[in-house]
């Protein structure tokens, strides 16, 4: 109860808590260190670090994909978001279905048929080299504005639970994620994240089940979250001004997801480590499978502490300072007294937030590495050249994130934030992507206006949006809550000490800023087609006869002209001909092995 919290309103850590949370970052450590030292002669080239050999297998990228994608802000900020606004942002969940669709059936096929490792590598194949460098420089910009959000989270409930200097916590955290992700590659990231993956799992599943067991049971949460209006999920409004509504959280994730999960390189980084195109799909099917379950934890784990809380808000009282301090809060208060729970807790907040730190660090490094610093020469390429220099690169991007967390610290609401800085370039990239694989008659020109007109016009919305919020022109108050029971708890407080806050009322025309922040993807996508089609027009459509079908997606190949079809069919007969069964593995005898042996050995004494 709020009661037992209030003697200690930092929380208490016990030696147990401390326990568990240390072999969770020893585990990480150690699976870095065997990947960096133990398989060392497998991880000497730059594919075996960042693509792990295209040898991955299915199950384990598909738990990577979860571990990653489900950030600490997911952990933390979903639960806010329902315990403020109520049950809407669940859509989110069986939209996945639907995601999961589009990228398996539109962006996978192109991947693959082309033989993609960076998936802006398709833009240059497609459009041109600078359509590519303008792409894959906003991706880099937009990560190193993310980056530090998902890892500050996870600091953030640690200082909640246990008082501990909240930087001091980040830098030690974030210096354990450089050092396993330097060391051991794409495969100690993907290892980690399995482990990781399992502890946020559990740990969601703990608390929820623990949680409803303490309100009274599921009847008695359902009763009091639908009394506080928090089960409302079809909110049919047409209103595009309203923060989540079932269009906001349906379409306007449709399109931010889409492009999040399907076209950011680390998640194609990992879709196509996957020895073939049906592993890639069955992972991201069981990707989509372990999303639904833990997002609706997630959400549920909202329901659960308004439930808990609904006659006695902690935030009106004083004991929490905003809504993303809730869980470690209700955590704390809940399974305090169970020792290591805490511990257990804080492990799943910092297993999201490691992951998709891990996950970006290491393909941020591979990226930058190929597109801004091996094409200027600077010395002699080698697989371990590259190596060493994307573990460089890893280390100072690591040292970044803990720096930014000073400022991190002053942001608002979490979830609503990080979303605003994504949009900012992720309607760009999911347009360009779109209008690139099913529209066969874009060119460069298109691709290249529409992208940067995308993310003039998004920057120019969330800017203005941005000041229009700073100056109070725009707010989204939560539900209303409760303190009519918090005198059971010590404190002589009422309705009336709390004022009712509402939303501005503007009685002037509709405004593009106030429009809600989830549908600034959606828009920004739609931004790209505008402009890209009738500039690919009136500069020359692409010309299809001088046009290769892998280019575009399978869905709309049937756009194309009957001989391009053709040609291409040809060629690949033609290819069959000449390599009628290619060698996939060479197997030698014992006597050829000790003979081949002997070569190697001559070989590297002349060396």
């Amino acid at each position: 109860m709020v009661k037992s919290i209030t003697a200690n309103p930092q929380g208490q850590f016990s030696v147990e808590d401390y326990a568990v949370f240390t072999i969770m970052l020893g585990i990480s450590t150690a699976i870095g260190v065997y990947f960096g030292f133990f398989q060392k002669k497998k991880n000497q080239t730059t594919e075996e670090y960042l693509l792990g050999g295209r040898k991955m297998k299915t199950f384990p990228i598909a738990i990577s994909l979860i571990a990653s994608q489900l950030s600490g802000v997911s952990i933390m900020s979903v639960p806010a978001e329902m315990y403020s606004y109520g049950a809407q942002y669940w859509i989110i969940a069986p939209t996945m279905i639907l995601i999961t669709m589009i990228i398996n059936y539109i962006f996978v096929p192109v991947f693959y048929n082309n033989h993609i490792t960076n998936c802006y590598q398709y833009l240059e194949d497609r459009f041109s080299p600078a359509v590519k460098k303008f792409v894959t420089f906003t991706y880099v910009l937009n990560i190193y504005l993310i980056l530090p959000i998902f890892i500050f989270i996870p600091a953030l409930a640690f200082s909640q639970v246990s008082g501990i200097n909240i930087h001091l916590i980040n830098g030690i955290v974030c210096g354990v994620c450089i050092f396993y992700t330097m060391l051991g590659g794409i495969k100690a990231v993907v290892w980690t994240d399995v482990v990781q993956g399992l502890i946020m799992f559990v740990s969601c599943f703990l608390v929820v089940v623990i949680g409803v067991a303490k309100i009274g049971g599921l009847s008695e949460v359902l009763e009091r979250a639908a009394a506080g209006n928090r089960l409302e999920i079809f909110d049919m409004t047409l209103d595009a001004t309203t923060r989540q509504t079932f269009w906001t959280a349906s379409v306007g994730n449709l399109f931010l997801w889409t492009g999040y999960l399907g076209l950011s390189q680390s998640c194609v980084q990992r879709i196509v480590s996957v020895p073939s195109m049906s592993h890639a799909r069955a992972a991201l099917w069981i990707f989509c499978a372990g999303f639904i379950v833990i997002m609706t934890l997630n959400c549920f784990t909202g329901i659960v502490i308004f439930a808990k809380y609904f006659d006695c808000d902690p935030i009106k009282v004083g004991l929490v300072q905003k809504a993303d301090k809730l869980l470690p809060f209700f955590v704390q208060d809940v399974v305090g007294n169970l020792k290591g729970m805490p511990g257990v807790f804080i492990s799943c907040v910092f297993s999201a937030g490691l992951s998709t730190m891990s996950a970006n660090l290491n393909s941020l490094a591979g990226l930058i590495y190929e597109d801004y610093i091996r094409p200027f020469k600077l010395f002699k390429h080698t697989d371990a050249s590259a190596n060493t220099t994307m573990k460089v690169l890893i280390l100072v991007s690591g040292v970044y994130c803990i720096a930014m967390g000073l400022i991190v610290e002053q942001f608002g609401h979490i979830l609503q934030m990080v979303v605003t800085i994504a949009s900012v370039t992720q309607g760009a990239v999911m347009g360009i992507f779109c209008l690139g694989m099913l529209w066969p008659w874009a060119n460069k020109h298109g691709a290249l206006w529409g992208s940067a007109s995308s993310v003039i016009v998004m920057s120019w919305i969330i800017a203005g949006a941005q000041i229009a919020i700073s100056n109070k022109e725009i707010s989204y108050p939560p539900k209303p809550t409760s303190v009519d029971g918090c005198y059971e708890y010590g404190y002589n407080v009422t309705a009336n000490d709390f004022p009712m806050l509402e939303a501005p009322q503007d009685e002037a025309e509709f405004s593009i800023y106030n429009i809600s922040f989830v549908w600034y993807s959606t828009v920004g996508t739609f931004m790209v087609f505008v402009v890209g089609i009738p500039v690919s027009y009136f500069t020359g459509s692409q010309d299809l006869r001088n046009f290769r079908p892998k280019l575009i997606s399978p869905l709309v190949h049937w756009l194309l002209p009957e001989e391009v079809l053709q040609n291409d069919f040809s060629l690949k007969a033609e290819n069959e001909k000449l390599n009628p069964e290619p060698i996939k593995e060479w197997t030698f005898t014992a006597h050829e092995e000790e003979k081949y042996k002997e070569r190697l050995g001559v070989i590297e004494q002349t060396l």
